[in-house]
């Protein structure tokens, strides 16, 4: 059995825990796999956090060209991050012969296509399994587990940080800004978590489980992106009191004119399997012609899930088998057509929507009738008392519509913001069901 050496370029969380897959685990490794891996180099800037590891400090180099100019590697692993500096050492390592692995999700988002056409002009490939679920095996199961089928819908939950912040809105009533700063305290939540409540961590994700699992390259500036950053948590509990739990989706659907795509927080009925997924799980459903719903659930992160993902890349390009797949399966971004996208607008769906209005007579006559205006059938209508003690007389009306047009509930949510008894901007979101049809 002979060694196949990898280099490690990228020595942080992620990258420490596939050192220790590597070194620790390598007799595991060995006996599973038939293969027999050596971490030749661990190149980083900073080497405190791979001292602190324990690992052999011949390995350390803070070059990482030292370690793309020996002809012994044959893979190098990019967990540096990044679109700037991790760009340059991919295009490196291709341009050096070498076969890369890499978690880096916003790379692949917006350079995909043209990272994967490097590595084919160079004979090698690229494995990014860890880039869009952690330790699960979501891009594995697109391109292989299904691909006897159509896939017709894709739909999750992607991204821990923002599922660790709406469970706690949910179950314990905790204001969004106070679960992000626990988030943060306990290490779930970046200082600046923008990339992640904005949505953006997401929908990188969603581009490149599209990219596969229709056969499209995917223009990232195209995905319409909304976050939980703007959520409230009056619309998480009148939700709830509706049978529905607020989970941020990353979504893509098939229709006859192309792909519509999607990131936002969305209700979701609790009989569908995602509506359990809770704290800093992630779980991602997909919907094909002849498997019908299946699911895949785990870590969506970390040191150790994700490294699970980058070493099991790893192990399927020294065996020789994903390089196959990179150079037989049409799927690849760079050997597809740009995806048709279908404007939200021109969706269909149902919705949940709130107005703040005025208590007073006459008020609920008039929302119907710019709803009926709209084409917008109600499926039903909850609506509170001003509370006892209360300094407004405002009280919120929850209306629940059967399936209409985006376009409509947004034409009508501008119609209700310029009445003299509506108090702020009236709040929609939209509802999944337990079946996908409404996707």
């Amino acid at each position: 059995m002979n060694k196949y050496k990898v280099a490690l370029i990228g020595c942080g969380t992620v990258g420490g825990g596939v050192a220790r897959l590597l070194t620790r685990d390598a007799d595991i490794l060995r006996e599973r796999s038939g293969v027999d891996l050596e971490l030749a180099y661990v190149a980083d800037k900073n080497l405190e956090h791979a001292r602190s590891l324990g690992l052999d400090e011949r390995l350390f180099t803070d070059d990482y060209t030292v370690a793309l100019s020996d002809p012994n590697v044959g893979l190098v692993i990019e967990l540096v991050g990044g679109t700037t500096i991790a760009k340059k050492i991919i295009e490196d390592a291709l341009r050096a012969g070498k076969h890369v692995v890499t978690a880096n999700k916003a790379l692949l988002a917006h350079h995909g296509r043209e990272l994967l056409s490097l590595a084919r002009k160079n004979g090698v490939s690229i494995a990014f399994e860890a880039s869009c679920g952690g330790g699960i095996p979501i891009i594995r199961a697109i391109y292989d587990g299904l691909i006897a089928n159509r896939i017709d819908a894709i739909y999750g939950i992607v991204n821990g940080t923002c599922n660790y912040i709406l469970t706690k809105m949910i179950k314990e009533g905790t204001s969004y800004k106070d679960a992000l700063a626990e988030a943060q305290q306990k290490g779930y939540a970046e200082a600046d978590p923008f990339l992640d409540v904005s949505g953006t961590d997401s929908a990188h994700k969603l581009a490149i489980m599209t990219s596969m699992a229709f056969g499209v390259s995917v223009d990232f500036d195209s995905i319409p992106v909304k976050g939980i950053d703007e959520l409230e948590l009056l619309d998480v509990k009148y939700g709830e009191e509706l049978g529905y739990v607020i989970k941020l989706l990353a979504v893509t659907h098939r229709q006859d004119n192309g792909l519509c795509m999607r990131v936002r927080p969305a209700f979701i009925s609790v009989e569908h399997p995602l509506a359990w997924v809770s704290d800093s799980f992630n779980a991602v459903s997909v919907y094909g012609h002849s498997t019908g719903h299946t699911m895949y659930y785990g870590r969506g992160a970390g040191d150790m899930p994700t490294a699970s993902a980058v070493v099991a890349d790893i192990i399927a390009i020294a065996n020789n088998t994903y390089p196959v797949l990179f150079n037989t399966l049409p799927l690849w971004q760079d050997k597809t057509q740009k995806a048709t996208m279908v404007p939200l607008r021109e969706n269909s769906a149902r919705y949940y929507l709130r107005i703040m209005v005025e208590d007073r007579p006459g008020v609920m006559a008039k929302i119907t009738s710019i709803l009926g205006e709209h084409n917008i059938s109600i499926s039903s209508v909850l609506q509170k008392e001003v509370p006892e003690g209360s300094k407004t007389n405002h009280v919120p009306i929850i209306i629940t519509t059967h399936t209409v047009k985006e376009s409509d509930i947004e034409d009508s949510v501008k119609r209700m913001e310029g009445l003299d008894f509506v108090s702020g901007r009236p709040v929609w979101i939209s509802i999944v069901d337990e079946y996908p049809e409404n996707l």
